[in-house]
């Protein structure tokens, strides 16, 4: 029998105690394993797996595997059941839930993020830029301070660290970005990654991300019927964990649109116009868009790398800057069947495979003898591309 047991640094209930000692053999972290008295044979947890292995296969009796807080958070719960154990669990209080209670802040509205290491700090990053309450679960390579690298100057938020939680060196510090850029850390455990600016509309009725929009293409004085929007917004694909541009962003309807799915959004505009009709739009969405006032491509250089890049403005130039930052899509509206042809021959230029949609909306309207006519708008062709290697 293999029980999981959760050490929080409080006192463990009878039931764990009783595990401990049946157990002939412990695995967890050394640090966990120093500070209880244990009888039994004690291995730590970096070849949990093939420990665990080799004692069920001598049916040496039953084992504990000591974890972290709840380890059906986030823990080692889901790597027992992916490998075939179905582990008893006895849980303690998660870091979590342990950080927000330091904080004294209310966590039913947060997203909780877990990066694996460095290779997605990036989705972490994007994660914190759309939403206005997150906790970061550390990992090497993701803490504090690579989180507030990240996130300046673009995106400011207040960030709230917690160290050895439930150790004897806890300590729970409220810090500005530049701080924890340079401050030295020790054993953090989770990063609390707050807009101070956000006011919540209502109470939330669902734990984490909220659910999508009720409808989007939503009825913006866009230069793009909303039908050209939907398609495009298809091909986006816009989702939590990704950062989108949207270049030449007029009044800002695709960065609006994008963001309200849950999407990090930057967004590109030069004329000053628009910027101020982009930022009453976010305003009146209440979602959150970096802007940039600036001419695509030299504004795009200081840019984090996109995964989806909308271009509403712009010639072959701007394509081909954006196509080389690597997007997993991009998306291009053209006024003219002339520019397609080139745009398509400058994406093949930069690995990338595309097609071009031409999108001709007709709508009813009444007539005053109460009869009904289609009137049509001006056509739209829109270019979306793929990575050839994906395609």
């Amino acid at each position: 029998m293999i029980t999981v047991v959760g050490w929080d640094g409080s006192e463990l209930s009878a039931k764990a105690v009783d595990r401990l000692q049946e157990a002939r053999l412990v695995v967890g972290p050394d640090a966990i394993l120093g500070q209880l008295k244990l009888t039994a044979q004690t291995a730590g947890d970096e070849s949990l797996l093939e420990t665990l292995d080799h004692h069920l296969e001598h049916g040496e009796g039953p084992a504990v595997v000591l974890a972290e807080g709840d380890p059906g958070f986030f823990g080692v719960v889901r790597t027992l059941r992916a490998h075939g154990i179905k582990p008893d669990v006895l849980p303690a209080t998660s870091l979590v839930t342990r950080a927000f209670a330091c904080a004294g802040l209310n966590w039913e509205d947060a997203l909780v993020v877990a990066p694996a290491g460095p290779h997605q700090l990036d989705r972490a990053v994007n994660a914190c830029r759309a939403h206005p309450k997150v906790a970061l679960l550390v990992a090497p390579g993701v803490g504090p301070g690579e989180i507030a690298r990240e996130l300046a100057p673009t995106t400011p938020r207040a960030l709230i660290v917690c160290e050895d939680l439930g150790g004897p060196d806890e300590r729970i510090t409220h810090s500005r970005m530049g701080e924890a850029t340079t401050r030295p850390w020790k054993d953090p455990d989770v990063v609390l990654v707050i807009d101070p600016l956000h006011q919540p509309k209502e109470p939330s009725w669902v734990a984490g991300a909220q659910p999508g929009p009720a409808e989007w293409a939503l009825p913006f004085e866009s230069r793009l019927p909303a039908e050209v929007r939907a398609y495009i917004l298809a091909k986006l694909g816009p989702r939590l964990g990704d950062l989108v541009w949207d270049v030449g962003a007029g009044v800002g309807e695709i960065a609006v649109e994008c963001a309200r799915l849950g999407a990090a959004v930057m967004a590109v505009e030069r004329e000053e116009e628009s910027c101020a009709k982009l930022r009453a739009n976010v305003l009146k969405h209440g979602v959150k868009v970096a802007l940039t006032r600036g001419q695509a491509p030299p504004a795009l250089e200081p840019l984090p790398d996109p995964d989806a890049v909308f271009v509403g403005g712009g010639g072959p130039d701007v394509v081909m800057a954006c196509a080389a930052r690597g997007p997993r899509s991009l998306v291009c509206a053209l006024s003219k069947v002339e520019q397609v042809s080139a745009v398509l021959d400058r994406l093949r230029e930069q690995g990338y495979r595309g097609e071009g949609t031409q999108i001709l909306v007709s709508k009813l309207t009444l007539n005053p003898d109460g009869s009904h006519s289609l009137t049509g708008s001006d056509p739209v062709f829109v270019v979306h591309a793929t990575p050839a290697h994906t395609a």
